[in-house]
């Protein structure tokens, strides 16, 4: 194996190695400070021990990987115990031989190419904040039609090579595990205890292959992974940027771990596809990053490539009310406006009115599918309701969940235009699928829901999307003017659903540019990257008045930017200061959303969301661009926490900084302390029930003894920039 290149990216070096005898290139990352401190490798796993066997005895530590794992239906496993397990280092992907690499500014192409008849063109380019952004094209340039099983975003190789040897002992996987109203808890594994350690002769291959199938794509686990070499001190870590079936690999048969992901693939995600000759196929992006240091680090790179789709209006972070907590589905313009009356004068900027506005049968039967205001509820129409808030000063939002029809509406009904299993429509619970390959589905929406934001004034869109697809539908009808016969597979039909489900969003983009879009699913289940292209936030959860709420918001703000993390803090006249400084304490993790009976709080009450929202527009540029750490001991049980959590968020040059505190059952009787970043920070304003104010004592925020479940949230300045 040669060096064949290596480029610059930032604080990290791309390091590609060709394979002289075969022409197959492989990928490294690798954090520039460390280039030149690599030790060697041992090439064989005899020898440590038994150096003098002749050379033909011995087995090889470890055996080139690929750049691209490429899989076509008829090729045969590898062998060594993979059927079943995994389609990578098929016959495809050894066919691949080095033909060039392009270089343009801060982007590399490499092209691959098989005798067979296709090419393979990687693209690794910088994504911002100190990610990179890598993807695949397969090209069929044969004179027969080729069936993918499997196409690679990315594939990095030769983890870790900071060690000589198998590195027992020292890697160490991170993911996230994730369900309803309980997202992005992290879990560290050792590689042992996931038994992916080589055998005694490098014979066999060891998989952990994991993801999720559906429409749902943070079900089950976030699409992220990372691996730590502990030892090393060096993290690497991907995140995928699509909406559907993914999948993350660890491959392991040597000394060495790769690690690779994308579309989830035949095996996994029942996903094929058949590229005709000329024809071309490029499978979603994928954020990559390394680190010198640990996960947490390279969480915020990964999320400083996120992109967003926001308007001008979201600068600055204005706060949320959505009356969902208020109302419970039953919004009416009288009880609209009366919130709106509250809210008047407040910090608040947006009210979004939730689900229950669109004509229902009965009061029981949730129809939504048709999106025909309630005349009884809003007599004088939308326009009217979006009027009198506005004139308070206020930008009216409504909620949607257009990706669907509800049975009970005549929308579900038009079961010609929705998903199909196996020639029956695609039910789940209640709903159906509308089929966004479908054009007539586009013009329907676009009449329902486009012209319904138009024609009422709406500058706030809530987008929900309350169950999942499963593992895909039957290929479009033939007479589809978007797609020919053949999509050859469930998992082909839900990707080109889920690509024409985009083109409605961006749609929505196009002519409605000033629109604010949050994306919500169930709560939690979109949360990533490609989806927030689409919007300017997402509902964190449908979390909204559990005490595990900033466990949960600490667990997001790890795998999507803070800014666009929207937090629920629902008050009731019930509550005690203590009660209602908790709940607003946990949106200084994100967005603040608001719910609640705001109307009928006490003016001391009132007062407490209000000294929330203005310490809240003070950090709201720190939550923006910052960069976070959390301490605190680790949870058994989310739902029963014990002990305390603080999250420090400093912001970008250094100057500002957040802390937010929250204690649960058993809280230490003793001071809590956050170590600060090396400077003179100063106490610039606060929150908290009992109004013990903090103080800073030399590189600690010190914070004095709580009672159980309370809330504070700490303003931090540099003396020097108060001047």
């Amino acid at each position: 194996m040669e060096k064949l290149s290596s480029f610059v990216f930032g604080d990290m070096v791309a390091i590609y190695h060709r394979q002289r005898e075969t022409g197959r290139v492989q990928l490294q990352l690798v954090p520039k400070a460390l280039v030149r401190k690599l030790p060697g490798h041992r090439r064989f796993l005899d020898e440590t021990s038994e150096p003098a066997l002749r050379q033909h005895e011995r087995k090889p530590a470890w055996q080139m990987d690929s750049l691209v794992h490429v899989r076509l239906t008829g090729d045969p496993c590898v062998g060594e115990f993979a059927n079943g397990r995994s389609l990578r280092m098929s016959e495809a992907t050894l066919e691949l031989r080095f033909v060039r690499q392009r270089v343009a500014k801060n982007k590399v192409v490499t092209l691959l190419r098989s005798k067979r008849g296709f090419r393979c063109e990687h693209t690794l380019e910088e994504g911002g904040g100190g990610a990179l952004r890598s993807r695949t094209t397969f090209t069929n340039t044969s004179e027969n039609a080729l069936t993918l099983e499997l196409l690679t975003s990315f594939s990095l190789a030769g983890i870790t090579p900071f060690a000589s040897d198998d590195a027992p002992g020292r890697l160490r996987l991170h993911r996230a595990r994730s369900y309803w109203s309980a997202e992005g808890r992290m879990e560290a594994l050792p590689l042992e205890g996931l038994h992916l350690v080589p055998s005694w002769t490098g014979y066999g291959v060891t998989s952990e292959r994991f993801g999720q199938v559906g429409s749902w794509p943070t079900r089950g686990f976030f699409p992220f992974a990372a691996l730590e070499d502990t030892e090393a001190g060096v993290t690497w870590a991907a995140q995928i940027a699509w909406l559907g079936s993914w999948q993350i690999e660890l491959w392991r048969r040597d000394d060495f771990v790769q690690l690779s992901g994308g579309l989830a693939d035949r095996e996994f995600g029942h996903w094929w596809k058949t590229i005709d000759p000329g024809e071309s196929f490029t499978t979603p992006d994928a954020l990559l990053t390394v680190v010198q240091g640990s996960v947490e680090g390279a969480c915020q790179r990964l999320i400083a490539g996120h992109r967003f789709s926001a308007p001008r209006s979201e600068e600055k972070l204005p706060i949320i009310f959505n009356e969902w907590c208020t109302s419970w589905g039953h919004p009416n313009h009288d009880n609209v406006i009366a919130l709106a009356d509250r809210l008047a004068g407040s910090g608040v900027k947006y009210l979004v009115i939730d689900d229950g506005w669109a004509e229902r049968p009965t009061e029981r039967m949730q129809e939504n599918g048709d999106w025909i205001v309630a005349s009884k509820k809003f007599p004088h129409g939308l326009r009217a309701t979006c009027n009198a808030i506005r004139e308070r000063g206020l930008i009216p939002g409504i909620w949607f969940e257009f990706e669907v029809a509800n049975k009970g509406s005549h929308a579900w009904k038009e079961t010609s235009h929705q998903l199909h299993r196996d020639g029956s429509v695609l039910s789940a619970g209640t709903r159906h699928f509308w089929d966004f390959r479908d054009p007539w589905v586009h013009e329907f929406l676009a009449e329902r829901v486009i012209g319904l934001l138009r024609d009422s004034g709406m500058g706030y869109m809530k987008v929900d999307y309350n169950e999942s697809i499963g593992l895909g539908c039957d290929e479009a009808a033939a007479t589809d003017a978007l797609q020919r016969p053949g999509i050859q597979s469930p998992g082909e039909g839900l990707r080109q659903h889920l690509d024409g489900d985009r083109a409605f969003f961006q749609r929505i983009r196009r002519e409605l540019p000033d629109l604010v879009i949050e994306i919500c699913a169930s709560g939690g289940m979109r949360l990533e990257p490609s989806m927030l292209e689409l919007g300017a936030m997402f509902s964190f959860s449908d979390a909204h008045e559990t005490l595990d709420i900033p466990l949960l918001a600490g667990n997001v703000q790890q795998l999507v930017p803070a800014r666009a993390c929207q937090i629920w803090a629902v008050l009731r006249p019930g509550d005690e200061a203590r009660r209602l400084v908790y709940s607003l304490a946990s949106t200084f993790l994100g967005r603040m959303c608001l719910s609640g009976d705001i109307s009928s709080l006490s003016p001391r009450q009132w007062g407490v969301a209000l000294e929330a929202q203005e310490l809240y527009r003070q950090v709201a540029p720190i939550i923006a661009d910052g960069v976070s750490q959390r301490t605190g001991p680790a949870q058994v049980s989310y739902r029963h926490p014990r002990g305390w959590q603080a999250i420090l968020r400093v912001a970008r040059g250094g100057r500002q900084a957040a802390a937010v505190v929250h204690t649960f059952a058993d809280s230490p009787n003793n001071p809590i302390t956050v170590d600060l970043p090396d400077g003179d920070w100063r106490v610039a304003g606060f929150l908290h029930a009992g109004k013990r104010k903090p103080v800073v004592r030399g590189r600690k925020l010190v914070l004095p003894p709580h009672a159980d479940f309370e809330g504070c949230v700490v303003h931090l300045v540099r003396q020097s920039s108060l001047q």
